[in-house]
């Protein structure tokens, strides 16, 4: 298989199961083992499993061939030797430690044309799936639209008519007095707030008779007594000079 044909292979593998920090070097002029060096980065034992597991069956589909693959025990480090390519796919703290860019990085190959490769399918896969979301947006338009022809086509419920007052309520409710609103008075203000109450000093209506008192039916009683004559039979001596006097003027 052409290089740059397994070149592009390899990258679209690892890029379908998100490999990072994807890099590709020429090593045709250090060895004639290989003439690539493929470096790529899996977070996790799972995840580089499946980068390996995906450049083989990506590999293995176009007629390329997969003469070994190691380290898939443990994860940590998996190699694919695909005769003319060798791909080293390893977490980052493996690949931090061995730091295989300096010893087989000194000519780096752009990735500009399996970029473009990937790029091209990706966009073919966008054009292929922008019918499938115009219809299921056409569909969910017409779905919504149905609904809301049913709910405008159900009849609606008639407004609650008010209570009809009768005549006589009317009239009734009418002749009552408005009621005032209760004041409530406060501590300090209540006798501020109450308007005084003056008293009318012009008598009016009937005289009431109030009973004199002990004193001074007493009193009236002594006046009076003085006020009356003695009579004769109480006064002996005033009697007897009293007929006197009358004999006197008759002879």
């Amino acid at each position: 298989m052409d290089i740059k044909k397994l070149q592009t292979l390899v990258i679209d593998a690892l890029e379908d199961v998100k490999a990072q920090e994807i890099q590709v070097y020429d090593t045709a002029h250090l060895t004639s083992l290989f003439d690539r060096l493929v470096i790529a980065s899996g977070t996790s034992n799972r995840q580089t499993k499946a980068l390996a597991a995906s450049v083989r069956d990506k590999v293995k589909e176009n007629g390329g061939h997969v003469i070994s693959m190691e380290g898939e025990g443990t994860g940590e480090w998996v190699l694919v030797d695909l005769g003319d390519m060798i791909v080293h796919i390893m977490q980052p703290a493996i690949r931090a430690y061995y730091r295989l860019e300096e010893l087989w990085g000194d000519k780096e190959v752009k990735l500009g044309a399996a970029k473009r490769t990937g790029t091209k399918k990706a966009a073919v896969a966008e054009e292929e799936a922008k019918p499938k979301r115009a219809a299921r947006k056409v569909e969910v338009t017409h779905t919504m639209q149905s609904t809301q022809t049913t709910l405008d086509d159900e009849p609606k419920k008639a407004a609650r008519k008010p209570r009809a007052t009768t005549a006589k309520a009317a009239l009734e409710a009418a002749a009552k007095p408005a009621r005032k609103p209760a004041v409530r008075k406060t501590a300090g203000t209540a006798d501020a707030a109450a308007p005084k109450k003056t008293v009318s000093k012009t008598p009016s209506g009937g005289r009431v008779k109030v009973a004199a008192t002990k004193t001074a039916v007493a009193s009236a009683k002594q006046a009076a007594a003085k006020r009356k004559p003695a009579s004769p039979a109480s006064t002996p001596a005033k009697a007897k000079t009293a007929g006197a006097t009358r004999r006197k003027v008759a002879e």
